[in-house]
């Protein structure tokens, strides 16, 4: 692991680190906040899977988590969102290639070789912040963005046990039910939809999967919220199944990050409660 970067903010050390990752074949890059503690002492560590196009870099500089983290003790990663280089497959326009990943294992050529995002961050990601940085591994969250949220809330509901803590902002609930979710599961696994369904958060709620908690922020003037995200399949989904789940409907925010930063310190604190109750 290379230290690309470290900075001192808010009584804790950002950092950016780069590695070699077996699973995509390339270079990564992750971004990690560490806050200030007693030297021996492990802490939780809170998840955060940006949206498409986005980098590491977004969360980190936009995101405005740091002050949070550092009060409550919490560690925060935030990972890329897909591999990259001149040696990976991309494609034309944003939301399909590199930068939109989706947090899965592809399947269908060109894109398997490469695009291992499910297993980066469900297996080899995981090893290697628990081998380099001070964290309690049994109290972990999970976040993430639109892409991203999609990518927290399907990596929860597939590890029970493994996150104390789940929440997102603006996800995709249903990638079987939207277009940016048919291009990238139709190019990425194929055309059978059936292969899909462990990438859809409301498929895997209906198949039995649940999360002890769950929080979701949403922005009412959100443009993509009607075609892309559709937050109502969600409710509905955890609403038949008797899923506990938070879903708030925030009035005259977009899907930036002016959005997200704004909330962010509650989800931060939302998650101290159950990661350092």
């Amino acid at each position: 692991m290379e230290k690309v970067s470290t900075n001192r903010s808010h009584g804790g050390e950002q950092g950016v680190y780069r590695h070699r990752s077996t699973e995509t074949g390339t270079e990564m890059t992750f971004s990690v906040f560490v806050p200030d503690h007693a030297p021996g002492t492990k802490l939780p560590v809170l998840w955060y899977l940006s949206g498409l196009t986005c980098t590491h870099a977004n969360a980190t500089e936009k995101g405005e988590y740091r002050a949070a983290c550092a009060e409550h003790g919490i560690i925060f990663l935030a990972p890329d969102t897909s591999p990259r280089g001149a040696d990976v497959p991309d494609a034309e326009g944003w939301d399909f290639g590199q930068g939109a990943g989706f947090y899965v294992d592809a399947t269908q050529a060109p894109w398997a070789a490469n695009f291992r995002m499910r297993s980066y961050i469900e297996s080899e990601l995981p090893e290697l912040i628990a081998a380099e940085f001070p964290i309690d591994s049994e109290r972990q969250g999970i976040t993430g963005h639109s892409m991203g949220g999609h990518g927290a809330l399907t990596i929860s509901l597939r590890n029970p046990g493994r996150f104390r803590s789940t929440s997102a902002f603006a996800p995709i609930v249903s990638p079987l039910a939207c277009s940016w979710g048919e291009k990238a599961l139709g190019g990425y696994l194929g055309p059978d939809r059936a292969a899909w369904r462990e990438y859809d958060a409301c498929a895997l709620i209906e198949n039995g999967a649940r999360l002890p908690d769950l929080l979701v922020d949403q922005g009412g003037a959100d443009g993509f919220l009607e075609e892309q995200l559709k937050t109502d399949l969600l409710r509905a989904a955890c609403d038949r199944a008797g899923q506990t789940a938070t879903i708030r409907m925030q009035a005259g925010y977009d899907h930036s990050y002016y959005f997200i930063s704004t909330f962010m310190a509650e989800h931060v604190a939302w998650h101290a409660e159950r990661l350092t109750g």
